[in-house]
C-alpha cells in the first residue's frame, strides 16, 4: 500500500474494499515494532496474541451501513496501541514502572478502553511506554530506559504517553490510546510532528485504568492525518445527541505569553491563525496575563491525589517522583481546598473566555525538541505552563502538527464532536493547498 493510505481513512477503505485483510495489517505492524534506537515503544507485546485478535476481527460479519459501507466500526482491523496504564486481560500494567508491573501480575480482565476497542475490531498492538506514573512530559523512563524518536535517536519523544507516539511514528499502529493530565498527549504529540486528541473530561471511562490524578486525568489519542480526527472521537462518545452547528470564530492568545517560546513555534501559531482564517473563522485575540499561575494550582492538586493513589509505594519510584508524592502527602486538608477553591475559580474564567470566543489557538510546547541525554530538569515546569490552563478546564483539545511544533484549539466542555470536525476541515484545507501547490 502507499504511503498515502496509511492512514485512518485509508487503511479503513482498503480493508472495506477487501485489498487488504486485518490479519496482513497486523503482520505489516508489527514488523515494525519497536523501531525506535531504544527498543522500547511497548513495554508489553504478544504478537501470536494479536495475530488471534485479527483474525477475530476479520471473522467479524460484513454488512452495508456505516461509514465504509460495510457494517463495522471505523476502528474494525485497524492496528491500535494502548497505553501501559490500562488493564489487558492476560497482560500486566507496569504504569511504567517494574514494582507495579510484578505487584499487579497479570490483569484478569480488560478495561473499559480495551474492551471498547476489541468490541469495535480493532487490533490492539501492544502495550506503550510512559514516563513513570504518567508523572512526567519528557518519556525519560529509568527502568525501561527513554523513549526516543523512531528515525530521530538525538530526540526525546516527550511523555508521558511516549510509546503512543513512538508506534504511530514507527507504524507499528494507526492510531494509539494514551492520556492527558497535564499535557501528556498534547507535548508528544507536537515534540513528534503528529495530531493528537485530548477528550472532554466528561468523556470515557477509567475502569481498568490507572489514574496519576482524577480531577485532571483524560484519556485520548495520537495519530497522523487531521481528517481522521472525527473517527477518533466515537471511541469516547457520551451517547448524547450530539452538538450541531459550526464554531464561527476563535481568538489566539496574546504574543506576550509567549516570551520563552522558541520563535519557529511563534511563526507556526501565525501560520495556524491563518488557515483558521482560511476556514473563514473570524479572529481575534485574548490576554492570558492570569494564566501564569495555572501550574502552581495544578501542581499541587495533582501531587495530593497522586500521593493517596501511590501511598504506601513511594520508596519503589524514583527519586524525582517520589518527592513530588511525598510534597503532596504532606499538605493539609485546608491547603488541599484551597487550591481547589482557586482551581474552581480559574475554571469558570476560563469558561467564560471559551464562551465569548468559541475557541482558544495557542502552542502546545513552547519547545521544538527535547535532545535525548540532556538536562530536563526545567522542562516540565516550562511545557505544563503551556498545557494546564487547558488541564484545569477540562476542556476537549486537538493538536495540530505544524511545520515546527503543535498547536493546542480548545473548546468548550463537550464540544469534542465540533472540535473534530473542525480539525478534519482544516486537514482537508492544508491537503488541497499542497496539491495546488505540486499542481
Amino acid at each position: 500500500m502507499s504511503s498515502s493510505e496509511w492512514t485512518v481513512r485509508g487503511l479503513r477503505t482498503a480493508l472495506a474494499e477487501g485489498r487488504i485483510k486485518p490479519t496482513e495489517l497486523a503482520e505489516q505492524a508489527l514488523a515494525r515494532a519497536n523501531g525506535n534506537m531504544s527498543r522500547n515503544t511497548y513495554l508489553w507485546m504478544n504478537p501470536e496474541w494479536t495475530l488471534a485478535e485479527a483474525a477475530r476481527a476479520e471473522a467479524m460479519p460484513k454488512g452495508k451501513d456505516g461509514l465504509f459501507s460495510d457494517g463495522r466500526d471505523p476502528l474494525w482491523g485497524l492496528p491500535v496501541s494502548v497505553k501501559d496504564c490500562f488493564d489487558l486481560a492476560g497482560a500486566p500494567t507496569s504504569c511504567g514502572v517494574r514494582f507495579y508491573r510484578d505487584l499487579n501480575s497479570t490483569a484478569t480482565q480488560d478495561s473499559w478502553i480495551v474492551e471498547r476497542l476489541r468490541s469495535a475490531g480493532a487490533v490492539i498492538t501492544g502495550k506503550t511506554h510512559l514516563h513513570p506514573l504518567a508523572y512526567g512530559i519528557t518519556g525519560e523512563n529509568p527502568e525501561f530506559g527513554d523513549c526516543v524518536q523512531p528515525g530521530n535517536p538525538d530526540a526525546l519523544t516527550g511523555g508521558s504517553s511516549s510509546g503512543a507516539a513512538a508506534s504511530v511514528l514507527e507504524g507499528s499502529a494507526i492510531a494509539a490510546i494514551g492520556t492527558d493530565t497535564g499535557g501528556s498527549v498534547r507535548a508528544p504529540a507536537a515534540l513528534c510532528g503528529l495530531a493528537g486528541y485530548r477528550a472532554s473530561i466528561t468523556r470515557g471511562n477509567w475502569r481498568g485504568g490507572a489514574h496519576l490524578a482524577e480531577a485532571f486525568d483524560t484519556i485520548g489519542w495520537l495519530f497522523r492525518d487531521l481528517e481522521d480526527a472525527p473517527l477518533t472521537g466515537g471511541l469516547f462518545a457520551t451517547g448524547g445527541a450530539a452538538l450541531r452547528g459550526e464554531f464561527t470564530q476563535f481568538a489566539v492568545i496574546e504574543e506576550s505569553f509567549l516570551h520563552d517560546c522558541e520563535p519557529e513555534i511563534v511563526d507556526s501559531l501565525r501560520a495556524t491563525a491563518d488557515e483558521l482564517e482560511g476556514l473563514g473563522l473570524r479572529r481575534s485575540r485574548f490576554e492570558a496575563d492570569w494564566w501564569d499561575g495555572s501550574f502552581k494550582i495544578f501542581a499541587p492538586i495533582q501531587a495530593w491525589e497522586a500521593a493517596h493513589i501511590h501511598a504506601g509505594h513511594y520508596d519503589k519510584i524514583q527519586p524525582a517522583i517520589r518527592g513530588r508524592l511525598e510534597w503532596g502527602a504532606g499538605m493539609n486538608d485546608a491547603q488541599i481546598r484551597a487550591w481547589r477553591g482557586l482551581r474552581r475559580e480559574f475554571r469558570n474564567r476560563l469558561d467564560q473566555v471559551l464562551v465569548e470566543h468559541e475557541l482558544l489557538l495557542m502552542p502546545a510546547a513552547p519547545v521544538i525538541r527535547l535532545v535525548a541525554g540532556a538536562d530536563h530538569s526545567q522542562a516540565r515546569a516550562r511545557i505544563l505552563r503551556y498545557t494546564t490552563p487547558f488541564s484545569l478546564a477540562g476542556v476537549p483539545i486537538v493538536t495540530i502538527p505544524c511545520a515546527t511544533g503543535g498547536m493546542q484549539l480548545a473548546a468548550a466542555r463537550e464540544h469534542d464532536e465540533l472540535l473534530l470536525q473542525l480539525a478534519a476541515r482544516l486537514g482537508t484545507q492544508r491537503k488541497r493547498h499542497a496539491s495546488a501547490a505540486h499542481a
